[in-house]
C-alpha cells in the first residue's frame, strides 16, 4: 500500500514582512486537511464554525469556532473543510526567531517567551478570551507591516495574560529534533487519518515505519503518551461527534463510519471520551457555547 509521505509545509512571508499573515474565505479556502509540520510558530483563529482540532496527540472537536497557538515543529492537521461552517480562518505564521535569537529574553519579553515555549504542546483559548482575541486578530488585515507587527506582540501578550486557555498535550507530547523522526510520527498520524475506518494490525504500522512491533509500541507511547490503539480510538470518536454534528444518520451508522464494530464497545468509549452518551451528545449540541 503506498503512504503518503509526511507534509514539510514551506512558509513565505508576505513581501516587506518578516511574518505570513493570511485570511481565508468561502472564496478562498485553505488548502486540504493534511498532517503537517512547519518551524513556524503558528497563530489560528476559526470564526465560527465546528470542526475537528488535531494538534501533536490531542484530538477534540471544536465548537463556535476556536483560537490556537501551535508551537515550532508541532505537528497538526488543517481545521477547516467544507463542512465546518466557519465565517473565515485566520493563520498568522513566523519563525520563532523572526525579531532576533534573544529578543524574546529581554526582561520586557520573557513572559511572552514563556507562552512561545508552552506552544510547544498547543494551546487552545476558550470563550470571551477566544472571541476578543479573535476580533483583534481580524483587525490586522488591513495594517501596513510595522502596525501588524505591533499588533501580533499585543494578541501575544493577551494570550500570556488569560488563564482562559488549556494546553493541549500537557501529558508529554514531544517531537525528537532529529528530522528522522519527526517524519516518522507524521507518516503515522497521516496514515491513521487515511485508514481509520478500517482495523489497522500493529504490525502493519510497525512495518510502515521500519520498526518491530515491540519497538514501535515503545516509542510511539514514549512520544505521545498513548498508546497506538488509544490514539486511532480517539481520532475515531471525534470523528463520530463530527458526524454526529454534521449528518443526520442513526448512532449505530456513525459507529460504523467512525471505524467501530462494535456498538457497545464504541458507546462506552465515546462516554468515556466526552462524558457523555452519544445520543446525550448529539441532544445537547445545539446548547453548547464554547
Amino acid at each position: 500500500m503506498k503512504v503518503n509521505k509526511p507534509s514539510l509545509e514551506k512558509i513565505v512571508p508576505e513581501f516587506g514582512s518578516s511574518l505570513y499573515y493570511e485570511t481565508f474565505s468561502e472564496e478562498n479556502k485553505n488548502k486540504a486537511p493534511i498532517w503537517h509540520y512547519h518551524p513556524e510558530i503558528e497563530i489560528v483563529y476559526v470564526n465560527g464554525g465546528t470542526g475537528k482540532m488535531q494538534i501533536g496527540s490531542h484530538m477534540s472537536y471544536y465548537r463556535n469556532g476556536a483560537l490556537m497557538l501551535i508551537g515550532s515543529n508541532l505537528p497538526h492537521c488543517g481545521f477547516t473543510d467544507g463542512m465546518t461552517g466557519n465565517s473565515s480562518e485566520t493563520i498568522i505564521q513566523m519563525l520563532p526567531n523572526f525579531l532576533g535569537d534573544s529578543f524574546f529574553q529581554i526582561p520586557e519579553m520573557i513572559s511572552i517567551g514563556k507562552l512561545l515555549h508552552q506552544a510547544q504542546k498547543g494551546i487552545t483559548f476558550h470563550g470571551d478570551t477566544k472571541r476578543s482575541i479573535g476580533a483583534q486578530i481580524e483587525s490586522l488585515k488591513q495594517l501596513e507591516p510595522f502596525e501588524k507587527l505591533l499588533g501580533i506582540l499585543q494578541i501575544l501578550k493577551e494570550m500570556e495574560k488569560t488563564d482562559d486557555y488549556t494546553i493541549l498535550n500537557a501529558e508529554g507530547f514531544m517531537i525528537e529534533t532529529e528530522l528522522q523522526d519527526n517524519n516518522r510520527i507524521n507518516l503515522i498520524f497521516n496514515f491513521v487519518q487515511k485508514e481509520f475506518k478500517r482495523p489497522i494490525p500493529l504490525e502493519e504500522i510497525a512495518d510502515i515505519v521500519s520498526m518491530s512491533v515491540p519497538g514501535f509500541c515503545r516509542y510511539f507511547k514514549k512520544v505521545t503518551s498513548k498508546t497506538f490503539i488509544q490514539f486511532v480510538n480517539e481520532y475515531r470518536l471525534v470523528h463520530a461527534a463530527k458526524l454526529l454534528h454534521e449528518q443526520q444518520m442513526s448512532i449505530a451508522d456513525v459507529c460504523y463510519e467512525s471505524g467501530f464494530s462494535n456498538f457497545s464497545h464504541f458507546s462506552k468509549l465515546f462516554k468515556q471520551f466526552t462524558g457523555k452518551t452519544p445520543s446525550v451528545y448529539r441532544n445537547e449540541l445545539n446548547f453548547i457555547v464554547s
